[in-house]
């Protein structure tokens, strides 16, 4: 790959980053130590939440929220059909079953009604609904978690992609309509561990809970033990949990790349700006995903709404014909029924929304790193290929 290409997304990593790793490689600590705790601290500050508990990636995240709240076999979570697979492979982890939820057409995020819907579908096995801040838009978690608490759902918003982004005034992660919030730090996103994730909460039992099933479900506080006494030695095994813990090493990098947050949001905020207004020549044909009202946010990914009909152009074929001229595009995402898996469990699927967003959606290159001109050199080229 040439170093012109540019690629849909891509970690941004300083010399500060480099530092933090090199430092704890010359520490005493490797795993599980003072870099992981210094990481949810700065976490905890950064999503304004009470609790946070670092994990190993973003789906372990999702599968310690939902084990962590006791969904289980017999239960059902509703979660939107546009969305990575972990959203959905973490309630079946738990041993839950899904029914997917239909999303707006032009922003891919569930709405009240779609979760109306879904819930009718879903009947009274309905346990959980997991909302996606799909590219960094926020979804209207009061207008969810009023539904949600009158079915007496349990909510844990997938916030994986939406690390900076602030929604009514309150950083996306302060889980005040939310019993929790998931986040990634896969190279693409926002900030980078290499691999990482974190859960962030504001129920302190949840956050305990949590803790302990991130590490084999094994206690060592004395106060929670069942057998006291000065053996220091000692630790319990209360539960069945998981080695879902984060390194030291990914912690550094993390917690490096956690102070340049609002450096990392200005730059793809002002990118998004420039895409939004070299676009606007090549409307209604290229679209932006519509923004959500009352949102400041940091977006993780930069989708487009293009009418491949009307352009006499197919998506492989543009694909295809920009990755030739140097540039990288991806599809956020494949309708999560449509997975040979998930049709063979539930039967062959169609919801309008989510078939409309995808049918039309392609997510062009945006991080950090990314030069200011690059936004106009990528519309320069779609105009190039539609023949716009």
């Amino acid at each position: 790959m040439s170093d012109n290409f540019l690629p849909y997304g891509r970690q941004s990593i300083a010399d500060d980053d480099i530092e933090a790793v090199v430092d704890v490689l010359k520490s005493d600590w490797l795993t599980t130590g003072p870099a992981v705790s210094d990481f949810e601290t700065a976490f905890r500050s950064a999503t304004a939440a009470p609790h946070a508990l670092a994990c190993s990636n973003g789906t372990t995240a999702l599968h310690l929220a939902l084990a962590g709240l006791g969904i289980g076999e017999g239960d059902v979570c509703i979660v939107p059909a546009i969305t990575f697979l972990a959203t959905a492979n973490a309630a079946l982890f738990c041993g839950a079953e899904v029914v997917f939820c239909d999303v707006d057409a032009d922003t891919g995020l569930m709405t009240q009604a779609h979760l109306e819907e879904a819930l009718g579908r879903a009947g009274d096995r309905a346990a959980a609904v997991l909302p996606v801040h799909l590219a960094g838009q926020a979804v209207d978690m009061a207008a969810i978690s009023s539904i949600a608490r009158a079915a007496q759902l349990r909510v844990v918003e997938d916030a994986c992609h939406a690390l900076g982004t602030v929604h009514a005034g309150q950083p996306v992660g302060a889980c005040h309509h939310s019993d929790a919030a998931t986040f990634s730090f896969h190279p693409v996103k926002t900030i980078a561990a290499g691999e990482g994730g974190m859960v962030t909460t504001r129920d302190a039992v949840l956050a305990e809970r949590i803790a302990r099933l991130r590490s084999h479900g094994m206690e060592r506080s004395p106060e929670h033990l069942e057998r006291g006494g000065d053996e220091p030695w000692w630790y319990e095994m209360q539960s069945l949990g998981w080695n879902y813990r984060l390194t030291d090493i990914q912690a550094a990098l993390a917690r490096s790349q956690l102070k340049r947050l609002d450096q990392f949001k200005r730059a793809r905020q002002a990118l998004a700006q420039r895409y939004d207004e070299a676009l606007a020549e090549l409307a209604p044909h290229i679209l932006p995903i519509q923004r959500t009202p009352d949102t400041n946010a940091c977006l993780h990914l930069y989708p487009v709404r293009i009418d491949f009909e009307a352009v006499g152009v197919t998506r492989a074929e543009l694909m295809n014909a920009l990755r030739q001229r140097g540039i990288g595009t991806q599809v956020h995402y494949i309708p999560l029924y449509k997975q040979p898996f998930y049709r063979q469990r539930y039967g062959q699927t169609a919801l309008d929304g989510a078939e409309r967003y995808y049918a039309r959606t392609l997510s062009l290159p945006l991080y950090a790193g990314l030069d200011a001109e690059a936004p106009d050199r990528v519309v320069n080229a779609l105009s190039e290929v539609l023949g716009l």
